[in-house]
């Protein structure tokens, strides 16, 4: 069971390629403007919180955005919306570079929250879509892209602001202007979806209240998380390079964290658990920058430590809510956006208005009691977010136990798969029950389901029919996994326990290596804890190997 792991990450298309070019650029979209903040107040003669403004503007719009989204694509298409996104980006970011005061630049961030929104929204979903030379290989790029964006804007944004401040917002048009030409020329149109979205579709959706929770929670924690991002610029008293360093590791930490740490976390300790460890230090953070205010030192390196606490906290967030959520992806995470970008569009105004009338210690006192709030709202759901680490499943009858258990996916591997499992079943006497879990990826604050509802029952019934055709008594079952490998091999383990099955068949992975750094391979966990024999197929070799749970 290699679940999406085949294929090189390297071997993919020119289209692929381009997309993630361009996500690269889109990502760096908000860490960019950090170090030119102060030169923008000093040049435009503005107060800071008519520079966050800039922070205010291009969150709002993003948020209010995200609600349309899904409508746009699902009657233009993904192609056509990625393209109508980097367009805007391109025209609003040359805009807001030629502009001579700060209120032009705040609407023109506006409208390229709203192409950020278009274009962000429908990425990973186009790069899965374009991957043919293996999907885990695609989302890995677009995990280096989401890494290496967030981490460079902050230092391209001081390298440029170095110059000045309207160098950010020209280079930004520039290289988007390059991946437009990209896409447009290599990405190939891509089918409108078969179902029509509703602009009620999200709102409707926040009647679920785990959804809610979590949307809520995130609103708060966002106060806190753009209280640092918007406001530290200006009592750190630094040049826009020297901005540019800080933020840089700032990314760099996010980055790291949100990849490799958040899904070993998520495994050990379990989703909410970590969120409330997480949030706890977050606040813990910020009332230290509150004390230290005063200190660049202090600063600095709370700065570049919140990235650490930051990166774990997106990941698994975005995971609890499509836990949590039970509506269709699209629709979630379009409904979890309005509500937590409200957050992030409230706090650089009011940080800016408290730093500048009463104390600039103040912003980060008040983030801090704002990600303390959203910690209590979180507890608040305690009971309907159980299911997110303990998901509800029906136990096994009595005819179930006993059976071999053999997890399957949907790459070229799983013929060989269940071929050696029925001939492992016929030599042992064992019924076999067949596992598919069907894996929605997530990746920072985006998630992409790799596999829709048809074709997994298709694929289970193939399956089947192939056991059946060996002369084995088999049934078989979907179940759905958010997050990375670890969480699909929780699932197989579980279901282990509950069939008390003698033994597990597995198909090994094409690159372990890479995919035990981003979160462990499946085969891996499942050989590690499975406390019973663990059968692994190497379709490669066409061979069978035993592994000693």
């Amino acid at each position: 069971m290699s679940h999406g792991e085949g294929g090189s990450i390297l071997r993919q298309p020119k289209s692929v390629w381009a997309v993630a070019f361009a996500c690269v650029i889109a990502f760096m979209g908000i860490g960019l403007v950090d170090p030119i903040l102060p030169a923008i107040s000093k040049d435009l003669h503005a107060n800071p919180s008519q520079v966050e403004l800039l922070f205010t503007s291009y969150m709002l719009v993003t948020g209010v955005a995200m609600v349309i989204t899904g409508w746009v694509s699902s009657r233009i298409g993904p192609k056509r919306t990625l393209l109508a996104g980097l367009v805007l980006i391109v025209v609003f970011s040359a805009l807001a570079g030629s502009a001579d005061g700060v209120n032009g630049i705040i609407g023109f961030r506006a409208g390229w929250g709203l192409g950020n929104a278009l274009f962000i929204a429908t990425a990973l979903a186009v790069i899965v879509g374009a991957a043919s030379g293996g999907v885990g290989g695609a989302i890995i790029l677009y995990e280096a892209a989401l890494g290496v964006g967030i981490a460079v804007g902050p230092l391209l944004g001081g390298l440029l602001g170095g110059i000045s401040w309207r160098g950010p917002f020209i280079g930004v048009a520039v290289l988007m202007t390059i991946a437009f030409v990209a896409v447009i020329t290599l990405l190939p149109t891509s089918p409108k979806p078969t179902r029509r979205s509703s602009l009620a579709d999200p709102f409707k959706a926040l009647r679920h209240r785990g959804l809610l929770t979590t949307a809520l929670t995130a609103l708060f924690y966002n106060y806190g998380f753009f209280t640092l991002l918007a406001w530290t610029p200006f009592p750190m008293g630094l040049s826009a390079h020297q901005l540019g360093l800080v933020f840089f590791g700032w990314g760099l930490c996010l980055a790291v964290t949100s990849v490799f740490v958040a899904p070993r976390l998520q495994v050990r300790f379990g989703t909410v658990k970590t969120l409330y460890v997480v949030q706890g230090l977050i606040a813990l953070t910020l009332v230290v920058m509150g004390i230290g205010t005063q200190s660049k030192l202090t600063l600095i390196l709370a700065v570049i430590i919140a990235g650490l606490f930051l990166g774990i906290n997106n990941t698994l967030i975005t995971q609890a809510v499509m836990k949590a959520a039970p509506v269709e992806r699209p629709v979630a995470s379009a409904a979890y956006s309005f509500v937590r970008f409200i957050g992030g569009a409230i706090a650089p105004f009011l940080a800016g208005k408290l730093g500048e009338q009463i104390s600039p210690n103040l912003p980060f006192y008040v983030g801090a009691g704002c990600v303390v709030i959203g910690i209590l709202v979180l507890a608040s759901g305690r009971k309907v977010l159980a299911r997110v680490d303990e998901p509800e499943e029906p136990a096994p009858t009595p005819a179930d136990a006993g059976r071999l258990l053999v997890a399957v996916d949907a790459g070229p591997a799983g013929t060989a798969v269940v071929r050696h499992a029925a001939e492992v079943a016929a030599q042992r006497g064992l019924a076999v029950h067949l596992l598919h879990v069907r894996e929605t990826e997530v990746v920072g604050d985006d998630a992409v389901a790799l596999e829709g509802d048809v074709d997994a029952e298709q694929l289970l019934g193939e399956r089947l029919a192939q056991l059946r055709a060996a002369g084995v008594t088999a049934d078989g079952e979907i179940v759905v996994s958010v997050g990375t490998h670890p969480e699909v091999a929780r699932l197989i383990l579980d279901r282990a326990v509950r069939l008390a099955a003698p033994a597990v068949v597995i198909g090994s992975s094409s690159h372990p290596g890479l995919h035990g750094l981003l979160g462990g391979s499946v085969v891996a966990e499942v050989s590690r804890h499975a406390g019973r024999p663990v059968l692994v197929i190497d379709p490669a070799a066409d061979r069978l190997s035993p592994v000693t749970g």
